[in-house]
């Protein structure tokens, strides 16, 4: 079975063209599938059956592991199997007919228009390293990238001169995402005080990575949630949030103002509308405002 995960796993990467973290989480949900049948006994793809699958779920139910992660499971079967199922290496797709559990619906926590500014309200340091967490969380609320796409950029990928940003989001998918005035000034403080750069914010370099880490080298994802880590205790917000807080927050504040939900799906890179609906929340009080501009008897319900 390790062989057919290997096969599996240049499957989605080559001709599926899957993220790296997408990836990551299919083939280490598939080693952890062949570990439980190895436990049970079960050493061959094709002895598998719907049972054994179903099997499998209720001993992740029993060690209470989340509902979406289950589901990311099955999916992840689904697809493994249907991968043998065209190479011919079994008869039918034994995970095509097994359910999925309904995740539990949340909406993701978002930051305040006043709790953003208390964020950037933070003194930074005017070194390389506070100009360059200043950037970072300045371009995380303009431009709602998730945090992959920006420990990705290269420097060469943010166009000044029209405020625009290219990023490859979610299948080496590309984008173009428009940036901010404040984001923009503070990259140029940052990429400007970066040695070799002379001062020259015009200066792009060819594969360059736009954030980098106190070695030179590109800044990574875990990085970046420790320095919103240090920020946040230091803007005295009083809870924990992430990198991807601030893209929630982005969408919410757009929606907020009135922004069309398919130009804030363009923005985000979701290739669905549904899941823009599910990221966005629309404040209490923007509901109701639309409610009394909008509805002929709201006026009328408030008055009598």
């Amino acid at each position: 079975m390790e062989d057919a995960i290997r096969g599996f796993g240049i499957h989605i990467g080559v001709e599926r063209n899957l993220s790296y973290h997408t990836r990551r989480s299919y083939l280490s949900d598939l080693r952890q599938f062949r570990e439980f049948l190895l436990k049970n006994g079960v050493d061959k793809s094709a002895d598998v059956d719907q049972t054994v699958i179903r099997a499998f779920l209720a001993s992740l139910y029993r060690r209470k592991i989340k509902k979406v992660t289950v589901s990311r499971k099955v999916a992840s079967l689904r697809a493994f199997f249907k991968f043998l199922l065209r190479e011919g290496k079994i008869g039918y797709n034994p995970a095509q007919m097994v359910q999925a559990p309904k995740a539990d619906r949340y909406l993701p926590s978002f930051l305040s228009i006043d709790e953003v500014f208390s964020l950037l309200g933070v003194k930074f340091k005017s070194d390389v390293s506070g100009l360059r967490d200043r950037a970072i969380i300045e371009f995380l609320y303009s431009a709602g990238v998730r945090v992959g796409e920006l420990t990705g950029l290269d420097t060469a990928n943010v166009d000044f001169s029209n405020s625009l940003v290219k990023v490859r989001g979610k299948g080496r998918k590309e984008r173009i995402v428009p940036v901010g005035g404040p984001a923009l000034s503070a990259l140029k403080d940052y990429i400007s005080s970066r040695p070799g750069t002379g001062g020259d914010t015009a200066r792009n370099y060819a594969g360059s990575p736009l954030f980098l880490n106190r070695s030179g080298s590109r800044l990574t994802p875990r990085s970046v949630r420790r320095i919103i880590d240090k920020y946040i205790i230091l803007s005295g917000i009083g809870r924990k949030i992430s990198p991807h807080t601030l893209r929630h927050t982005f969408a919410t504040h757009l929606m907020d103002a009135g922004a069309d939900l398919r130009v804030i799906q363009e923005l985000l890179g979701h290739e669905s509308l549904s899941t823009t609906q599910k990221y966005t929340s629309v404040s209490v009080t923007r509901l109701m405002e639309v409610y009394d501009k909008s509805h002929p008897r709201a006026g009328g319900a408030q008055k009598s």
